[in-house]
């Protein structure tokens, strides 16, 4: 029996876990419930699940040892009220509207079909269940709390949904797919006086409207036009009545770029920007990087490899050359070994499932789950399979 046969068998029980996931979300690092949940469920499956890093890992072993091969999935909500008219709806001021409860549900049911397949394995399927995605902190947290060794991972792979493409229809690409994001707080300390009287204050909101029109300069007049560069701030902050100058306001956004070594020095530029820009007008300004990942590599061989297995299965993965300006804290993975990663379909506007990831009233069709274990499962069996006469 095929992977996706088997993966049919098991939909039930993968709709049964989604839906308590969907229903029980978690933001950020600590997730009690959606951990112990997840544990309890390798555990039936015959398991020896452990905590790291708060997130969960466990593994699986074919009987001649080799190669090991990790499958990652994310399980963190976002700190919104969901909309979606589902049945089994949060209830909570979370919700898994990235649909990270899918996520967690196909590779539950990876596990287990690689589980009942372990005498075939010619290696290791090592399972990372992260948290905090949405904070860019979980696989971080993890790959420093040692998920990638004992014993020492090979390669490995992560997927993501992604609405408006057909339910279970999947895609691919190689080299840089997703851009590295660092999170910026600009903090602005200025001189707080009466709006009669500006002379005998220091307007920290003018400075920051000054720093924000400066910054995009870096975007247009310092960055080659080919570079793809997203700098956005989504956040200022400051003063409590329309007549006083606050001391102090706040800003938040995002950089984002495919290029590391760009990013390196747009980061540099910015905290100088900043400095210089309030020095001016006679305040003082510092930039704080909150949280960051880097850009997401897709190693070639890596994924021509697991491609072979989802072939052989015939699900309906396609390959294209495709990036996005948005991001995934998986890249942590991926810049210490060889990675792969695909994009599962959730549903098309014809489904109801037209509107983006984070809104409120996003819905993923189920179906999918099958889809995206049998990927998980078919990449890792055939990857480990190619690779069983490497040196260990």
């Amino acid at each position: 029996m095929g992977y996706l046969q088997r993966a049919q068998e098991l939909y039930e029980q993968m709709v049964r876990d989604r839906r308590f996931l969907h229903q029980h979300p978690e933001v950020g690092m600590d997730l009690p419930e959606t951990t112990g949940y997840v544990m309890e469920r390798l555990a039936q499956m015959g398991y020896e699940p452990r905590r790291l890093g708060q997130g969960v890992t466990a593994q699986t072993q074919g009987p001649e040892g080799g190669k090991v091969f990790l499958l990652r999935a994310d399980m963190d909500a976002l700190p919104m009220r969901e909309e979606s008219g589902l049945p089994f709806a949060s209830q909570r001021d979370c919700a898994h509207t990235c649909g990270h409860d899918m996520h967690t549900a196909m590779l539950l049911g990876a596990a287990q079909m690689l589980k009942e397949r372990e005498a075939e394995l010619k290696g290791t399927v090592k399972f990372m269940f992260q948290p905090g995605e949405e904070v860019l902190q979980g696989a971080k947290t993890m790959v420093e709390a040692g998920i990638l060794e004992n014993p020492p991972v090979d390669a490995a792979m992560g997927a993501h949904m992604i609405p408006g493409i057909p339910a279970g229809v999947g895609g691919y690409a190689t080299g840089v797919v997703s851009a590295s994001s660092d999170h910026l707080v600009i903090r602005i300390e200025g001189k707080g006086g009466h709006g009669a009287h500006p002379q005998a204050a220091v307007d920290p909101i003018n400075i920051g409207a000054h720093i924000h029109l400066a910054l995009q300069e870096l975007i247009s007049r310092e960055t080659d036009p080919e570079e793809t560069v997203v700098l956005t701030f989504g956040k200022f902050l400051g003063g409590e009545a329309a007549n006083i100058i606050p001391s102090s306001v706040l800003l938040e956004g995002t950089l984002r770029t495919f290029n590391e070594g760009l990013r390196a020095r747009l980061l540099e530029r910015i905290q100088t920007v900043c400095a210089c820009t309030a020095e001016a007008f006679q305040g003082k300004a510092c930039l704080l990087v909150l949280s960051s990942t880097c850009a997401l590599q897709m190693d070639k061989e890596t994924v021509e490899s697991v491609a072979c297995g989802w072939k052989e299965e015939g699900l309906p993965m396609f390959f294209r050359e495709a990036r996005m300006s948005g991001s995934e804290d998986f890249s942590e993975v991926a810049a210490q070994v060889p990675s792969a990663f695909f994009v599962v379909g959730g549903g098309t506007a014809e489904d109801g499932c037209g509107v983006s990831l984070h809104h409120p009233k996003i819905r993923f069709r189920e179906e999918a789950l099958m889809a995206g274990a049998a990927a998980y499962a078919a990449g890792a069996a055939k990857w480990l399979e190619r690779h069983s006469g490497d040196a260990v």
